[in-house]
C-alpha cells in the first residue's frame, strides 16, 4: 500500500478503532440496520395512536422517543458517512454518539429497571401493553446498537478532565431541560407522561431529574471504560525534558 493511501486510511480510522468506519461494508449494514429498526419503532406510535398522539408534544414527552430520535439523528448520519466516504459526516455522527449512547444507555437502565420494581411506575393504566418486539425496540435496541457502534465503529472518546467535566454538565443540562419539557407539556396536558412523575412530589422529581443526570454521566464514564477494556486506550507520549 502506498504512503498515500495508508495516509488517507489512518485519517479515516483511527489506531484503536476496531472497523473501518466511515466504510460501505459492516458499518454501513450496521448504521442501515439501525435505521430500520428506529423506524419501524416510528412506525408502532402511528399505527397504534392513543391519547398520546393528539396531546401537546406528542410522543416527544417521552425520554424514550427524544433518545430514539437522537439514536437515529446518529445513524442517519453515519450511513451517510458510510455512502459518501465523508469524515465530516463521521466526525458528526461520532460526537452526536457521545450524548445519544449514554442516554440510551440511562433509558434502558430506568425502563426495564422501573419495570421490574413496578410496571405501573413506566406505563399508565389506560395504555395497552406493549408487543415484545417494540418493547424491545423501544427500550433495548438503540442502546445495543449505538453501543455496538461506539466498540466497533469508533474512535476512543476523549477522556481529559475537561471532557469529562462537559460531559457532566451536557448530562445535567439534559435533564434538567428535559424536566422543563415535561412541565410545559404538564401545562398544557394535565397529566405526566409517565405515571412515576405523577406519584412525586415536585422536589422527589427534581431529585429524579438529578440522580437522572448523574447516571447519565457515569453511563458514558462506562462506555468509555468499556471501549478501553476492548480496544485497549491511548498511549501519551511523555513530554521532553
Amino acid at each position: 500500500m502506498s504512503a498515500s493511501k495508508v495516509a488517507e486510511e489512518l485519517s479515516r480510522r483511527h489506531p484503536l478503532q476496531r472497523l473501518e468506519s466511515p466504510s460501505r461494508g459492516i458499518s454501513a449494514v450496521l448504521h442501515a440496520i439501525g435505521l430500520v429498526s428506529y423506524a419501524l419503532s416510528f412506525k408502532y406510535l402511528v399505527d397504534h395512536p392513543n391519547i398520546i398522539n393528539e396531546s401537546y408534544g406528542w410522543h416527544m414527552q417521552y425520554l424514550t422517543i427524544i433518545g430514539l430520535s437522537l439514536a437515529t439523528a446518529t445513524f442517519a448520519s453515519g450511513l451517510l458517512a458510510d455512502l459518501t466516504l465523508s469524515t465530516r459526516l463521521f466526525s458528526l455522527k461520532n460526537g452526536l454518539a457521545v450524548t445519544a449512547a449514554p442516554l440510551e444507555v440511562l433509558i434502558s437502565i430506568l425502563y426495564w429497571g422501573l419495570r421490574i420494581i413496578d410496571p405501573a411506575l413506566v406505563m399508565p393504566t389506560w395504555a395497552p401493553p406493549l408487543e415484545t418486539s417494540a418493547d424491545l425496540g423501544f427500550h433495548f435496541a438503540p442502546a445495543f446498537l449505538l453501543t455496538l457502534d461506539l466498540l466497533l465503529l469508533s474512535p476512543p472518546w476523549p477522556s481529559s478532565t475537561l471532557a469529562s467535566a462537559k460531559t457532566l454538565v451536557i448530562s445535567t443540562a439534559f435533564a434538567f431541560a428535559y424536566w422543563f419539557w415535561v412541565e410545559l407539556c404538564y401545562t398544557h396536558n394535565g397529566f405526566y407522561p409517565y405515571p412515576l412523575f405523577t406519584a412525586l412530589s415536585t422536589p422527589w422529581r427534581v431529585a429524579l431529574f438529578a440522580f437522572s443526570g448523574v447516571l447519565m454521566t457515569a453511563s458514558a464514564f462506562g462506555l468509555r471504560a468499556t471501549y478501553g477494556w476492548v480496544n485497549g486506550v491511548e498511549m501519551r507520549k511523555a513530554k521532553a525534558t
